[in-house]
């Protein structure tokens, strides 16, 4: 009678094992299984989150069916509760397996913001103030206090970033941002200067970074950018004036409204070419690394004018009376569709 009660003990104990054994293997199992979503969810990792509190909040979410099993899940493999603070994006076809992995890896969502060459630095501003999940330290900034903030205390701004799609992530701020731009554009200019060519008209490299960004500004005919660096280098080594319409434009600020006149071009401003000599006081926009290029490495040719044709390009001449007679034929008689280069509107 013994016998059959200890086996009887025996087979019930084997069965509840191997009953249990299925329950839990079916358990880790499910977190294997994708998890349906009408469209992406973001889910925010707080800095200091345990696991337990993660897996909680999933179960919270829908996402598991019981922290149960990933508790157990992270008990099996310590490795996988080393989840890192951040917001993740979860995709539909996830599992929740693959969601601990991302988490794991730190695999956070990113966004992107873009600055474009050509741009102001206000036109900049204006793209880190309009930039989703980006956290805004400088939107009531000063100029100065951001230059002093990026480590270039006392220095203009124009043209000291480079223009470029940054990823940040929703930890960012868009102070992060400009730090990044503007040590990208320290390295762009100094790697470009070390290999310029001999015999420029720049006594260092902010000067070239002037010259690039009016380059930057004159056209936007990748193949026409060292022609309009040449144009401007022969002008500063024979003395004479850049007398460029963006320098203008930018001189005049608020007041520019499309078109300037003569009587923009005859009023003096730090930055209106056509009344000073040399390059103006600072840059007069975000050059990309094509113009700072084009600014060192200059077309070797014979050009001292250039004129817009009307369709994004230029008419280069050699002489004064080449380009009055280009001027008469793409400017005073301007087609309907004319338009001075690819990134503005009419001279």
């Amino acid at each position: 009678m013994f016998k059959k009660l200890l086996l009887a003990c025996v087979c019930a104990a084997v069965l509840i094992s191997a009953g249990t054994g299925l329950w839990v293997w079916q358990g880790l199992k499910g977190l294997e299984k994708p998890v349906e979503f009408e469209e992406p969810l973001l889910f925010q990792v707080p800095q200091g989150a345990s696991f337990t509190e993660v897996a909680g909040r999933l179960e919270d979410e829908g996402l598991v069916s019981d922290r149960l099993w990933l508790r157990l899940y992270g008990r099996l493999d310590p490795g996988q509760t080393r989840i890192k603070a951040g917001e993740y994006e979860f995709l539909d076809g996830m599992s929740p397996v693959d969601m601990i992995g991302i988490m794991v890896s730190g695999d956070t969502k990113h966004w992107y913001v873009q600055f474009i060459e050509g741009w102001t630095f206000q036109d900049m501003r204006a793209a880190l103030a309009n930039a989703e999940r980006l956290q805004k330290l400088t939107g009531e900034w000063s100029s100065e206090k951001i230059m002093a903030a990026v480590g270039a205390e006392g220095e203009h701004p124009e043209g000291r970033f480079f223009p470029d799609t940054y990823a940040f992530t929703s930890t960012e701020s868009d102070l992060d941002l400009l730090r990044r731009a503007f040590s990208r554009m320290e390295s762009v200019l100094a790697e470009e200067w070390a290999a310029r060519e001999d015999g420029l008209p720049y006594e260092n490299p902010y000067e070239a970074l002037i010259m690039a960004s009016i380059v930057e500004r004159e056209t936007g005919a990748p193949e026409e950018r060292d022609q309009v660096a040449g144009v401007f280098v022969r002008r500063l080594q024979k003395g004479m004036r850049l007398q460029t319409d963006p320098t203008v434009i930018y001189g005049m600020g608020d007041s520019y409204q499309g078109r300037i006149g003569r009587k923009d071009l005859r009023t003096y401003t730090p930055y209106n070419t056509y009344r000073i000599n040399g390059l103006p006081p600072t840059p007069i926009a975000l050059p990309g690394r094509e113009s700072i290029h084009a600014t060192l490495h200059p077309d070797d040719g014979d050009a001292l004018y250039f004129v817009a044709r009307g369709d994004g390009t230029h008419k280069f001449s050699r002489t004064l009376a080449e380009h009055q007679k280009a001027v008469r034929e793409f400017q005073l008689n301007r087609r309907e569709d004319y338009r001075s280069s690819v990134k503005q509107g009419g001279e």
